[in-house]
């Protein structure tokens, strides 16, 4: 598993005080970087092939902007060409967003899935915990 710390920025909030529910995919991205490294350790956007297939995020309590928190990210599935990533935000001891991505090895130049190479489904397995 992966933990971020994020100090909630004043921007972020919406016109009642609390995080704006836009933010927090874009936290879950940042969260996920550790695993792009694993397909592309030079991070260059030239050299990229992942794809995200669909995100899906439940808000389970309000965030607020005062407080840090804590982006927690793990693999709940990898599959032959994809993986299923879980991710939580934490504020305060309090679980306030949970959400999976569907992410695809993709290559480009055939506009296809493709297999994720062994040697990398290795390195994934350590960050795989069942939901």
């Amino acid at each position: 598993m992966y933990t971020l710390k994020i100090k909630p920025r004043f921007c972020e909030t919406d016109a009642l005080g609390h995080i704006n529910n836009t933010v927090v995919p874009m936290w879950f991205e940042q969260g996920r970087e550790p695993l792009f490294e694993f397909f592309v350790p030079t991070m260059k956007p030239e050299d990229w092939n992942l794809i995200i297939a669909r995100i899906e995020v439940d808000f389970l309590a309000q965030l607020e902007f005062r407080h840090e928190v804590e982006v927690k990210t793990w693999l709940s599935k990898i599959g032959n060409s994809s993986m299923k990533v879980t991710q939580e935000v934490w504020q305060e001891g309090v679980c306030c967003a949970r959400g999976h991505a569907a992410m695809i090895h993709f290559d480009y130049q055939t506009n296809s899935a493709a297999p994720i190479p062994e040697a990398i489904k290795q390195q994934l397995q350590v960050h795989l915990q069942e939901d």
